[in-house]
């Protein structure tokens, strides 16, 4: 993970500011790199400023950046990982300085500044990633984010200048996310340079200087494949052995042993803790099987922490003293439907509340997360009893999400609305790691903050599976072909609605966010998989041996099964905004797309 700032002006020198130059650090403690360039004879008509910082996770040492070819003068600032270029695997070395290497050569062999071989390299990368790179031999700056949108860039302009970070200044309300949706490219000299057949983006990025976009292919890695529209006649049922449970296991363990294999030790490994991965842990279905089956990659010695967070949610804690009625209408709707402002709380939150009247446990331990967490810890324990588990409760009053709004507000712009909020609240206090743990090894609990650097994240599951509520009710109204729509419609809008946000929230605090479901592979496999060996709705159960599971990711549902967590394979999908408790934490509060007031 990196932090990244670019600017390029005709109005002099462009740094950024000290608040965000802060920020960046914060993405990469371990070093910051700067350069400047003066563009122009005999007075500069050009002035470029470039800061890098770095958080090292590749390699056996800090690669510094920016990157600097000292023959051509070209720059690259990357953030991201290149699990592979082409077909090829990277081992060893950095994966930064690799990918430099080849883009200052394909630069070298591009005639006329026709970027043919850039793309191309470009084109061939898999793993998440944003970058910056200035091909100065042809006064081309390059930029984008994966066809996911697994990393955060921003961008900004004006007359005669534009600016790239990954991140904003709070104070700032001009940033824009650089879509993910191709390669981007500027001249910042020769205009003519911009005629060719390439395609310009129809949301072109705005830039005082001539874009261009070229759009994702076909090249390895990069294209996720056309969904398959095909539904059979008599759908067959889903069992433990039907080839698709397989295929997903198969699947989800070359992503894991690319994301959680070869991480170096974290500084704090000096007090004797040598943890390097961390689990985003609900106990819900999508980040446990991603445990689970990290634990048959990742030697028995290495401990893995799991981070479950929850929240003190003043609805709550006064519905307790004071319950509110709820209408039998309001009843029959399903947590996180639009209550509008009045003063409702939902079936479910009226039972905690009771119960936490009649047990005075606390606001924590009963949020919907806390208990399931709880129990999929224990449950891996019972499974997998050679691996020291670390559960790490995070327990967040009100006070201090109220202390910490601003700072988070400022991370997700340009986001704003209340569930943008609500999610971010969720992952940037457990993205911090600091709560109390214990153990399967020793139940004592402790203060404890993660040294783990790399924080594995079950994002993806609901959106290639079916995981989601309107994902039953498209299937409803529709039938297969409507759920297929709103499948497709989420993968696509991932990078737009989701990560780039969420990246920058995780990474405030000098942490990696990685997404096995998102790897590449497994999307292009899920895609192109039939519905009906995804999802279980109308699929009846057929062999007595099949375990009567949800319908929604019933794909999944069987490989937990398959791998022994039975209890997980029947959980219900749960937003972690809800299951965490940070939604709706005012009364009369409004409904999730409401803008942040």
């Amino acid at each position: 993970m990196c932090g990244i700032h670019v600017s390029i002006s005709r109005n002099g020198l462009q740094t950024p500011s000290q608040e965000l130059e802060d920020l960046l650090c914060k993405r990469g403690p371990d070093y910051t790199g700067k350069c400047h360039l003066e563009i122009g004879e005999p007075k500069p008509s050009h002035f470029i400023s470039v800061t890098s910082t770095v958080l090292a996770l590749r390699g056996g040492s800090v690669a510094r950046q920016p990157f600097v070819d000292q023959g051509t003068g070209s720059i690259l600032c990357w953030n991201g990982e290149v699990w592979k270029l082409g077909q090829s695997a990277l081992e060893g070395g950095n994966d930064g300085q690799v990918l430099f290497d080849r883009l200052v050569a394909a630069a070298a062999i591009d005639l006329h500044g026709e970027p043919s071989a850039v793309v191309e390299v470009l084109n061939s990368i898999s793993g998440p990633f944003a970058f910056v790179f200035l091909d100065k031999l042809h006064s081309q700056i390059f930029f984008g984010r994966d066809c996911l949108g697994r990393r955060s860039l921003l961008h900004k302009s004006s007359l005669g200048y534009i600016e790239f970070a990954s991140t904003s200044d709070f104070a700032e309300a001009q940033w824009e996310e650089v879509e993910a949706d191709g390669i981007y490219m500027i001249t910042y000299i020769d205009p003519l340079k911009t005629t060719g057949t390439d395609s310009l983006s129809s949301q072109a990025v705005s830039s005082p200087f001539p874009v261009r976009r070229f759009p994702w292919n076909d090249g390895a890695g990069v294209s996720l494949g056309v969904f398959n529209r095909g539904v059979a006649t008599k759908p067959p049922a889903l069992t433990l052995d039907t080839g698709s449970v397989l295929a997903l296991w198969d699947h989800l363990r070359d992503s894991l042993k690319l994301r959680i294999l070869n991480i170096p030790e974290p500084p704090a490994a000096t007090t004797g803790n040598t943890t390097r991965v961390a689990i985003l842990f609900s106990g819900g279905l999508d980040c446990t099987v991603l445990a689970r089956i990290a634990h048959d990659i990742l030697p028995h010695d290495q401990d893995i922490d799991l981070i479950n967070v929850a929240f003190e949610n003043p609805r709550v804690v006064a519905a307790a003293n004071k319950p509110i009625k709820v209408s039998k209408k309001r009843q029959g709707r399903a947590i996180g439907s639009n209550l509008g402002t009045k003063n409702y709380i939902t079936p479910n939150e009226e039972l905690e509340a009771k119960t936490l009247k009649a047990t005075e446990v606390g606001p924590f331990e009963l949020c919907p997360d806390r208990e399931t967490g709880r129990k999929a810890f224990l449950e891996l324990g019972e499974v997998c009893p050679h691996r020291t588990w670390r559960f790490i409760a995070v327990d967040i009053p009100y006070t201090e999400t109220r202390a910490h709004k601003d700072q988070v507000i400022g991370l997700i712009h340009p986001h704003n609305t209340e569930m943008d909020l609500s999610i971010a609240f969720a992952l940037y206090f457990a993205s911090r790691g600091t709560g109390t743990a214990i153990s399967n090894a020793d139940r004592t609990p402790s203060a404890y903050t993660t040294p783990a650097r790399v924080l594995l994240s079950g994002l993806g599951a609901d959106e290639l599976f079916g995981g989601y509520g309107r994902h039953h009710v498209a299937f409803e109204r529709t039938g297969f072909s409507g759920l297929l729509d709103e499948l497709e419609l989420d993968v696509n809008r991932l990078g737009k609605r989701n990560l780039g946000r969420d990246d920058r929230v995780i990474s405030h605090w000098g942490k990696e966010a990685r997404f096995p479901y998102l790897d590449e592979s497994l999307v292009k496999w899920a895609v192109r998989c039939p519905i009906e060996e995804k999802c279980g709705f109308r699929i009846e159960k057929s062999e007595p041996e099949t375990p009567y599971l949800e319908s929604d990711k019933k794909v999944l549902r069987l490989l937990a099964y398959k791998l022994g967590m039975q209890s997980v394979a029947q959980e219900k999908k749960r937003a972690i905004q809800f299951g965490a408790r940070t939604a709706k934490m005012e009364v009369g509060s409004t409904k999730g797309t409401t803008l942040i007031s």
